[in-house]
């Protein structure tokens, strides 16, 4: 989802990066973010712990962060162009499901805008699943809701770890390159530039 249907990365970074300058820490948090694409917040903010042991818990931690983010979404609604058409059109030819590494109130949040809930049969969060990217749970747990074997799933990702939690599951990977250069994505089975080659490819 992140990345793929929403442009959330930028997003992402912002929020961790207004909850830091609001700790005192905004030159001095030593994250790299694009380590962590495709992770869970709960991933990002462990390793910040570890480096900071700040007061704040870890759930207060997610709390924050996490308020910011859905706020960006709701004023800027960052879909990318053409992706509503795209879900709508493999819906009709496809069982879809969403298996993310957000938490389900994000999901919703996403999920909201152009209406594109009524296109995925199934949703899967991190919260549903044991271990985030790039362990293959959500993508599994995808599958089995949707009755469908892993090894005839197709998944699109923008992340190193989103490709190889795919891979793990067993299943076709179509990577795009909206968060991440092609020669980071390089594993997956076709790297795109574009929702158009992702509709060549799956609709021909």
């Amino acid at each position: 989802m992140d990345g793929v249907i929403v442009d959330s990365e930028p997003r992402h970074e912002r929020a961790f990066m207004e909850v830091f300058a609001e700790m005192g820490l905004g030159d001095r948090h030593g994250i790299h973010f694009p380590s962590y694409y495709g992770t869970s917040d709960v991933t990002l903010w462990n390793d910040f712990i570890a480096k900071h042991s700040p007061r704040e818990s870890l759930a207060e931690l997610t709390r924050w962060k996490q308020g910011k983010f859905l706020d960006m979404l709701a004023r800027e609604q960052p879909i990318f162009p053409t992706l509503p058409e795209l879900v709508r059109d493999l819906a009709a030819k496809y069982p879809m499901a969403v298996a993310s590494g957000s938490f389900h109130v994000v999901i919703d949040a996403v999920l909201a805008m152009k209406d594109l809930r009524q296109n995925f049969k199934a949703v899967v969060s991190v919260q549903d699943v044991g271990r985030p990217k790039p362990a293959p749970d959500v993508f599994l747990r995808a599958a089995e809701l949707l009755g469908v074997a892993p090894g005839r799933c197709v998944v699109i990702e923008d992340s190193a770890f989103g490709v190889e939690a795919a891979l793990s599951a067993g299943m076709q990977v179509i990577a795009i390159t909206n968060s991440l250069p092609p020669d980071k994505l390089q594993r997956a089975h076709h790297v795109v530039r574009t929702y158009a080659e992702i509709e060549t490819l799956l609709l021909g």
